[in-house]
Parts: C-alpha cells; structure tokens; sequence
C-alpha cells in the first residue's frame, strides 16, 4: 500500500509531460529538482525518463532543512522578462549556469549563481553566451527551520512579459518531523594545499600574487570553503603538505631549533588559519549554527616536524615528540578538543619523495612505519588527553592484512568502497573494535543521472560505514564555464566571475545536501522499526533492488598477492557489482524521500 501511495504523490508532484516547443509568449514553468533542464526548452538527456513539467509546486518537507525545486523560463529572442519570488520563509534563488561539456558539446546545468529574489531576465542570457538560447533555469532553495508550525506555507513565482503574466504556485507542506542535527553518514570532500585558490581567484589573491602579503583574503577563502561544505551537511579536508612532504606556511606553525631544542616559535599563523575553525566561529552565520570543525589534517608527515633524513635517529624522535607534544597542549589550552586532528600520510613511493608508501600501502612491510610514529605519537600525548589524536591510514590494494596488522595503530580508516565490498565482515568488526570507517570514490559527472549523486550516501548508510569521501571536490577544471570537464572533481565553483568573494555551489552539491538530510531522518526512524526491513523496502524503491544486491561477494583474485593484482584486475573484479546500480531514475530519490516522510510522522 505505501509504494502505491507513494507513486500517486510522485503523480501529483509532475504535471504536464515536457515539451520542447517554446509557446508563442513567455512561459514559467517548474521542475523537480531532479530533473535538469536544457538551454532549449528541454531535459538534459541522462533526466529525461518520466520528465514533467510543474504547472504548480507542491512539495511534502520536515523541519529542521531544505527543500529544493526549479522553475524555467521559455522565451522568444531579445523578450525581457520581470520575475518576483515570494515566500513566507527564507528563501535562496540561484541562477543555473549551463556548461559546455568539452566531450559531446552538451549543455548540462549545474554553477548556481546568487541572484535576489526579484529580477529581470532576457533571451539569450548575456553571460553564458548560448546560441539559439531560449530558456533559462532557476533554482531555489526554500529553508524550513526546526520551529517552524506545521502546515501548509504558499507563495508563488511571478513573470512579467509584453505578453501577460504568468504565475507559478508553490506549496510546502511542512510535516511534523524535524531532520536531526546529526548525519547519518558524514559526506567529506576533500582537496590539496592552496595553489589552486590562486588559480581560481587571480583579482581576489592579487596582492599575495605580487608579494604583497594577502593572507588575510587566503584564510578568508579557505573558511568560505569550510562554510559551503558546512551548510551543505558535509566537511571540507585540506591537505596541507605535497608528496615530497613540503609544508605550506598557511597549515603549519612555525618552528626553531634542532634536536631537542626543536620547538613551535610562532602560532600566529597557524591559529588565524585555524583558529575560526577549530572554535566553530567560522560558521556563526551558517543556518545550522556554529560548531567546530569534526576533523583536521594535521602538517605531520615524514618530513614535519622532524626531517626524515634522521629518520631512525634519536634527534628525529626528539623533534617529532618535542612538536607534537607541543601541539596536543597549545589545542588542549585553546579547548579544541571537538574535532580529531589526523596524522596521516599521503605519499607514495613511486612519487619519488619517500622510500616507502603512506598512502594505500600495498607493501606489508611499510607497515612498520606507521607502527613507529604509533610509537612517538604516544609518547608525545598524554593518555588522559581530552584533545583528539588519531593515526589515519587510506588503504586499498592490502587493507584486509592492515586491519589485523595494524590493529589499535589505525583507528581511522578510509577504505576503497569498491575493494571493501569484497570483506563483508570487515566493517561490524573494525567497528566492532572503536574504530571509525570511511570509503573513498569520485564524484558523478554531470553528465550522468541526477540522481548518481545519492548512490554513495546510500550505499554507505546500507553497509553501515561512517562516512564517505569525495577524494577532489575543488577542481572544476581551466575553463569550466565554456569547455567543461564534466564535474568529475568538483562540487563547487569559483565565484569571483560573478563578484563573489568564494565558491558557488552546484546542483549535485545541493541535491547531495538533500539527500543526507533524507537520510539523517531515515536513520532517526531506525530507532523505532526494525533495520533490515527498513533497509530492503528503501533500496526496493530506490532502484528495485534487494538488500542481498548490495553485498559484494570475494572475489577468487582477493586470494592472492596483492602484488600481482593491477588496476585493470580490480576494475574487472568491481564490473558486476558496480552493475546493480546502473539502473537509477530521476525518481529514485523522490520515492526514497516520501516513505521516510510517511514514516516519521
């Protein structure tokens, strides 16, 4: 009965089928948020199946987020149009820039641009410079705080043409149910150092490029990315150290001295870098409220704070314990003790830069370093520290010989979600044990189903892991506005084009932050029906599958030496389970979201 239900509220939400014909005057029109639209009256192709136009809005939300939807408008060449939005709660309204895919010359939305809520628009948008361009897409993102009365909020989309005025309605119907704080899975996005800032933000960093100094706009940038991520439910890492083990300035603190004289000579740096993070400040404008940051990547790597030339020698001990002691007490006198501060080693071997791997170790041996700095990373912090330092360890090629090597050595893994699949029972036992567990993959393109972007959040709420990474999320590409690379490690967009000081979000980022809040209230729902059956009736109506589909079995390559395995082998191995999960829709989320409205009320 609930699937029938839900199919008749996914009915009611569509409307009108799509039509690719502009009408003789303006048209508005609105969209699911699952469905992109084409700079020509049109759906992006990977959306279409089961695309509908909105004559009206009407969407079932919780408290406590967001909810999401488009509206389009169709118009003749040079035809200037008024548009107003009005709403009785907090709204945000994006203009959707349309990118030109450097593979196929297609147009996929996904930059939002910040525009107000009352604004003129005409046929073809100036700034996108698409020939033959006749609508132009919007999207809004509506706010619903946790104390808001549950009820039905109306407003509505209003366009002014030589040709009439057209209205599109909107309905929220606020339910009870309030999202939790607390995510179900923590989405991490991640990215490297800051060189890329100066080549995303060229006016912004002007004066740091001239030697000038410009830190203060470095740091500024560096929180607005922090907060992006925040305010969509994720976390933002920065990795602040190259392969060679080069620290750059902005994440470390200063040091002097050698041997046992080897000390921290200046914090100012570091803890204007930091120090808005780590206290939660950064985010006392975000909609969530302010909170520390959860987790950091500390400098620390074989060549910081002590150089790994006397790696083995007793000043190197002395100078990685004297730092790092210094570390833990300045954290523990400033009170950040809400977030975990990694050590974690990046390199590989084959880069050239260390004698051994830290990054996806795929030789047993290298093992043994990370025992080591296990070794003076306990006798550098006190063991009734409340500050929180913890070995880090991404693994693939061996991880499962690293889960019983290196037991109570790594108590934060980031494992290969694909190779993980492969040991079912690796996960209840590492938790098991107090460890914490996260997978790693990419991030879908744009080119793909809009509704790619849920399949890790999902996955990872199913096989019980507690996190997921982005591995790149910062890096649109040399010219993501006229020769896009497809999104593929990116979420977010440099706003300085646009006079904005800081990112701009995309369209898979905002449909990623509704679908953690989706699952942010699925899993409070657990608390009261039983896991397993919660678990099979959500991947049923996600993509007509079975909970038994989502398990991996070993493969008989998993049996031998990872030595011998290539890349090819593993991508082989993964083919028929990656396969189960190509049969997504654009409503494949929606009729996830309704059941776990319908339950939590």
């Amino acid at each position: 009965m609930g699937c029938v239900r839900l199919h008749c509220l996914w009915i009611i939400l569509t409307g009108a089928i799509l039509s690719c014909s502009p009408a003789a005057g303006a048209e508005l029109r609105g969209l699911s948020e699952w469905i992109r639209p084409d700079p020509f009256g049109g759906v992006v192709a990977s959306d279409r199946e089961g695309a509908r136009w909105l004559d009206r809005v009407h969407l079932n939300v919780a408290r406590g987020g967001y909810a999401s939807f488009q509206f389009v408008i169709t118009a003749k060449e040079g035809e200037t149009t008024d548009v107003a939005l009005q709403f009785p709660l907090p709204v945000d309204l994006y203009r959707e820039w349309f990118h030109l895919s450097a593979h196929g010359g297609q147009y996929q939305p996904d930059a939002l641009i910040p525009i107000p809520p009352r604004f003129n628009a005409r046929m073809p948008e100036a700034a996108n410079r698409i020939a033959g361009q006749n609508t132009q897409a919007f999207w809004v993102d509506v706010w619903i705080p946790a104390d808001a009365i549950p009820q039905i909020y109306r407003g509505s989309v209003q366009l002014t043409a030589p040709t009439g005025t057209k209205v599109l309605p909107l309905e929220l119907n606020v339910r009870h149910a309030t999202i939790p704080d607390r995510d179900a899975v923590t989405l991490d996005n991640n990215s490297y150092g800051t060189s890329w800032l100066l080549e995303q933000y060229p006016e912004t960093l002007a004066k740091l490029r001239q030697g000038q100094g410009g830190e203060d706009e470095v740091f500024h940038l560096i929180h607005e990315y922090h907060r992006i991520f925040y305010d969509h439910r994720g976390t933002f890492h920065q990795l602040g150290y190259g392969h060679a083990g080069k620290v750059g300035p902005e994440f470390a603190p200063e040091l002097s001295g050698v041997g046992r004289q080897k000390h921290i000579a200046s914090w100012a740096r570091f803890d204007r870098h930091y120090g808005p993070l780590l206290d939660g400040s950064a985010f006392r404008a975000s909609r969530r409220g302010p909170r520390p940051i959860p987790f950091a990547y500390l400098p620390v790597n074989p060549d910081w704070p002590a150089s790994f030339l006397w790696w083995g020698e007793p000043g190197y001990e002395a100078e990685f314990v004297n730092v790092l002691s210094e570390m833990e007490r300045h954290f523990r006198e400033k009170g950040w003790t809400s977030t975990e501060f990694e050590v974690f080693f990046n390199h590989k071997k084959r880069y050239k830069g260390f004698s051994w791997d830290g990054d996806e170790i795929r030789f047993a041996s290298d093992n043994e370093f990370l025992k080591e700095y296990a070794r003076l990373m306990k006798k550098a912090v006190p063991a009734d520290s409340p500050v929180h330092l913890v070995m880090r360890a991404d693994t693939s090629w061996t991880m499962e010989h690293q889960f019983s090597d290196l037991k109570d050595i790594v108590r934060f893994w980031v494992a290969g979600e694909g190779m993980l699949s492969w040991y079912p029972g690796a996960i209840p036992a590492l938790k098991h044990r107090g460890d914490r567990v996260w997978t790693y993959g990419g991030t879908p393109a744009t080119q793909e189903i809009s509704t790619a972007i849920t399949l890790n959040p999902l996955r990872s709420w199913i096989s019980g892991v507690d996190g997921f990474v982005r591995w790149l999320t910062v890096s649109p590409g040399p010219d993501p506005w006229f020769n896009f690379e497809g999104g593929r490690e990116t979420l977010v967009y440099p706003g300085e084009r646009f006079g904005v000081a800081g990112p701009l979000p995309a369209i898979r980022l905002k449909l990623q932050r509704n679908c953690l809040q989706d699952l942010a209230l699925l899993e409070s729902a657990a608390a009261t029906h039983p896991r397993t059956e919660l678990q099979e009736h959500i991947v049923q109506l996600f993509n007509h599958t079975r909970l038994a589909d989502w398990s991996n079995s070993r493969p008989s390559m998993a049996d031998g030496r990872p030595l011998d395995w290539t890349n090819n082998d593993i991508e082989d191995a993964l083919k028929p389970f990656e396969a189960r999960f190509s049969n997504l829709d654009p409503g494949s989320w929606q009729r996830v979201r309704e059941y776990v409205l319908e339950i939590s009320q």
